[in-house]
């Protein structure tokens, strides 16, 4: 984690976990800070600015904090960690990896425990796919390794704008995702490296297309009820709302199973620990029909379950829409499933009830 800053702070009221700081540096909308509790950083956001003043969200308990705590701002969106290694991965809200942060803290969450969302040791296979004179900008494929059932395309970075030309490429080998595989530079004469690996802010869409296509063809649920009667548009939306015991994660399941999707994202938010348990359980032994190996080959699940802190709930939401966009970006069609959005809007309900 870096931690060259120039911003600091105060922390001038609490309640609960949204905080009051007083700052002595420029700070932005929805920019990453850290809370000084101890020998630990408790991560936060901010998600008001009023004078030198920002009201920010904790994403962990604020038990122990008071008045004069310091806090450091980093001068960073927030963001995740989008390359190869994502797929099977089961991360919370906030993209830590659950079993690698299980590994340090056993069966309990500890405050102030982030861990890499990718393996930043392990070796990818990279081919690349342009050569040194090609033009490119954003959004475009350098290169490709391969990744479970697909080939991953490593991509131009999102943020770039404008034409780059390709100066060098590396020569296809195994390299970690940190590893430069590419150099571009535009007609300024500014150079960029181009990593397997990129961050990318989960509030701001990806938007590297050329055309945004309306929905013209249906997603096949294999459902016949649903393909029938409701019939789901490829490239839109649609909610499945019921009671207690009606049948909702069942359905849920069913289309991760069934539908015409090459990868699927399930976002657990705010769902009750035995329903969160139940998905870890099963998705690994579904099996998949359209490659006959399991479901969760092509799966990422994103787990905050109603114990965890609000303010997690509501980034596992867009945590879980970022990592939908990374992978249709590549080309692939891509299902995203959000349960539920309604206790994803009760958190929301909730932080802006604490800023009145």
């Amino acid at each position: 984690m870096d931690k060259k800053t120039t911003g600091t702070g105060t922390i001038t009221a609490i309640n609960s976990n949204l905080i009051r700081v007083r700052f002595d540096d420029a700070v932005v909308q929805n920019e990453v800070a850290y809370v000084q509790h101890g020998d630990k950083e408790l991560k936060c956001e901010v998600i008001r600015v009023r004078g030198n003043e920002a009201e920010m969200q904790i994403f962990e308990s604020s038990r122990g904090l008071k008045v004069g705590d310091q806090v450091r701002f980093t001068h960073e969106l927030l963001s995740v960690e989008l390359g190869p290694g994502l797929l099977t991965q089961v991360f919370d809200g906030l993209q830590n990896p659950l079993p690698k942060v299980a590994e340090q803290c056993g069966f309990f969450l500890q405050r102030g425990v982030y861990v890499a969302p990718l393996d930043h040791e392990q070796k990818w296979d990279f081919t690349p796919k342009v050569k040194v004179g090609d033009r490119v900008q954003a959004g475009d494929t350098v290169g490709t390794v391969p990744e479970g059932i697909f080939d991953h395309r490593i991509m131009v970075p999102f943020a770039l704008q404008g034409q780059w030309e390709v100066v060098w490429v590396i020569e296809p080998g195994s390299y970690t995702v940190l590893e430069t595989v590419c150099r571009i530079r535009n007609e300024h004469g500014v150079e960029e490296e181009v990593k397997m690996s990129q961050r990318w802010p989960v509030k701001r869409p990806i938007t590297c297309y050329a055309e945004k296509l309306l929905p013209s063809e249906p997603m096949l649920t294999q459902t016949r009820i649903i393909d029938t009667f409701f019939p789901v548009a490829r490239g839109g939306t649609f909610c499945t709302p019921g009671p207690f015991g009606a049948g909702k994660t069942v359905l849920q399941h069913a289309l991760s199973q069934y539908s015409h999707a090459d990868v699927v994202v399930v976002a657990a938010c705010g769902e009750r620990a035995g329903e969160v348990v139940e998905i870890l359980r099963e998705f690994p032994h579904l099996p998949d029909p359209r490659t006959g190996k399991t479901l969760m080959d092509r799966t990422i699940i994103i787990c905050n379950t109603s114990s965890m802190p609000v303010a997690a709930r509501e980034a596992s939401v867009y945590t879980a829409v970022t990592l939908a966009e990374y992978y249709r970006q590549m080309g692939l069609h891509t299902l995203l499933l959000a349960d539920s959005t309604s206790r994803w809007a009760q958190a929301l309900r909730e932080m802006s009830g604490r800023l009145e």
